[in-house]
């Protein structure tokens, strides 16, 4: 269902705004994308490419005077706040998202280099490199639950439905993204979202990926083949870019908001 950013009062009466329409039509792309695509990489990668353009139409949507007016109305105030704590929150997974891949991705020119030397302490730069991935899930998921609560408790403002909705498939797309990076069993159909929606478990059958396979070749050393070494630093690289343009997107939204508030 299409979200519409509908304002109600004596000075806007309810309409849809062109800015607002090309937003419905960017979540309505991700929704169709998520719904269709399973875990890869470049799925993964292309759906946050899309979240940048969406938040970057939002603020556009935000500097609207009709916009700031709902935003700034006392009674949205609280629905308001918990749109700004959800997204510095995003912000924070993306943060520890990023960390955790540059980390990642120093171990593996580190075995990379071992690798083609022919010495060094190669178990030790897997243990390392291991020891960043369990940090991730271990940080990811305190903050995920953090966030899953809050947006369980989210106002259903239909104002702010929107932002609301923009907040949910980028969360979506933040759980795909670390089942992705942790091998952990994840579907292609809105699995976090699934998870808010029906209390019951979901669960999917993992898939090799970049990140599985090399896993699978650290079990035994003599199997190790450099090349997957390499393509998964050129996964994480891109993953890494993503994150980073996100994370510029969400933080100029949220500086607009705040601006807003602060009139």
């Amino acid at each position: 269902m299409a979200v519409s950013f509908h304002i109600r009062s004596n000075s806007f009466p309810s309409r849809l705004h062109p800015q607002a329409a090309h937003v419905d039509e960017q979540l309505a792309r991700l929704r169709s994308c998520e719904e269709a695509s399973t875990s890869s990489s470049s799925s993964i990668c292309q759906r946050l490419d899309n979240l940048q353009e969406l938040h970057e139409s939002l603020d556009k949507l935000i500097r609207l005077p009709v916009t700031q007016q709902a935003l700034a109305q006392e009674q949205n105030k609280k629905s308001v706040e918990k749109l700004l704590d959800g997204s510095l929150r995003i912000l924070d997974l993306c943060n520890i998202s990023k960390d955790a891949l540059s980390q990642m991705k120093e171990c593996l020119m580190e075995i990379q280099s071992i690798l083609r030397r022919k010495r060094g302490d190669l178990s030790g730069e897997v243990k390392k490199y291991l020891a960043s991935r369990r940090s991730l899930k271990k940080s990811f998921q305190k903050v995920l639950k953090s966030l899953k609560v809050k947006q369980e408790q989210e106002c259903n403002d239909e104002s702010l439905a929107v932002f609301g909705e923009a907040q949910t498939i980028t969360m979506a797309l933040l759980d795909s993204l670390f089942s992705f990076m942790s091998g952990s069993k994840t579907c292609g159909k809105w699995s976090l979202v699934s998870k808010l929606m029906n209390p019951k478990k979901v669960s999917c059958e993992a898939g090799e990926n970049e990140f599985t396979r090399v896993d699978s070749e650290f079990q035994t050393d003599n199997t190790l083949k450099i090349e997957d070494v390499q393509i998964l630093e050129s996964c994480i690289q891109d993953l890494e870019d993503g994150l980073e343009s996100l994370s510029k997107s969400l933080i100029k939204y949220r500086v607009s908001i705040l601006n807003i508030l602060g009139h």
